[in-house]
């Protein structure tokens, strides 16, 4: 039975920080081997990112399997250091990507990796960052993406998209006219500057996220998955 009464944003802070302490602070500290961040640090837990997603490149990951007793021992709360946002693209799992545990991730997926502007998306992240302690935010964009691709053709062709496909694609295009000209690969520099542009609005934008940035207590980049390769990219 739901409690009729309000609950005040103190006393919602304290119980989820109750309950993420009914498991570990640091989930990376699982992996065999793995050296915990200290106090949240986010370029120490970038740096974990960057070591999961080379043993993943490599074929030498240390999750170990999945199974429901795993998934229990983290049933009572959660501490996840480092959040996703990343494409829906079923060939992007970012728990396999940078071979992560069970809770060390906040995934957040959408076409495109986009922001947006409603409040899910934000109040999602927001959520993730100021209570349950997430230090690092990753917006990641991947070769090949659909909606990037959309982008383009929409562009390119000057033709209309159906359904809502339409307004998603209109937050690509402002990236796809400012990559315009530029050399190398038309789609690959359209991914790369999608996911610096969604990284760089996420920073700016609500009442919670630019105090976390401007603090040093959040690291907010940028990357780019190669599907063939599976090896990610930081972009900044």
């Amino acid at each position: 039975m739901c409690n009729s009464q309000p609950t005040s944003r103190r006393t919602f802070v304290q119980n989820v920080a109750m309950a993420a302490g009914a498991v570990s602070l640091s989930p990376f500290a699982s992996l065999a081997g793995a050296a915990e961040p200290t106090d949240r640090d986010p370029n120490a837990i970038l740096e974990q990112l960057v070591a999961g997603n080379q043993r993943f490149v490599e074929g030498k990951t240390k999750v170990p399997p999945r199974t429901p007793e795993e998934f229990a021992r983290h049933a009572q709360g959660q501490a996840p250091p480092a959040i996703i946002l990343g494409c829906a693209d079923s060939r992007v799992p970012p728990e396999i990507v940078f071979d992560q545990p069970i809770g060390g991730l906040f995934v957040l997926r959408v076409a495109g990796n986009i922001v947006g502007s409603g409040p899910i998306l934000l109040g999602s992240v927001e959520f993730a960052v100021a209570e349950l302690g997430a230090s690092v935010v990753v917006v990641m964009g991947h070769s090949s993406c659909g909606a990037c691709r959309a982008a383009i053709d929409h562009i390119d062709n000057n033709d209309a998209l159906p359904g809502a496909i339409e307004g998603m694609v209109d937050y690509i295009r402002p990236v796809v006219r400012e990559v315009k000209g530029k050399p190398g690969d038309k789609l690959v520099n359209v991914t790369k500057a999608n996911a610096l542009y969604n990284a760089k609005k996420l920073a700016k934008t609500g009442e919670i996220l630019p105090g976390f940035v401007e603090s040093g207590k959040v690291k907010m980049v940028g990357a780019y998955y190669d599907l063939a390769s599976g090896k990610v990219e930081f972009l900044g």
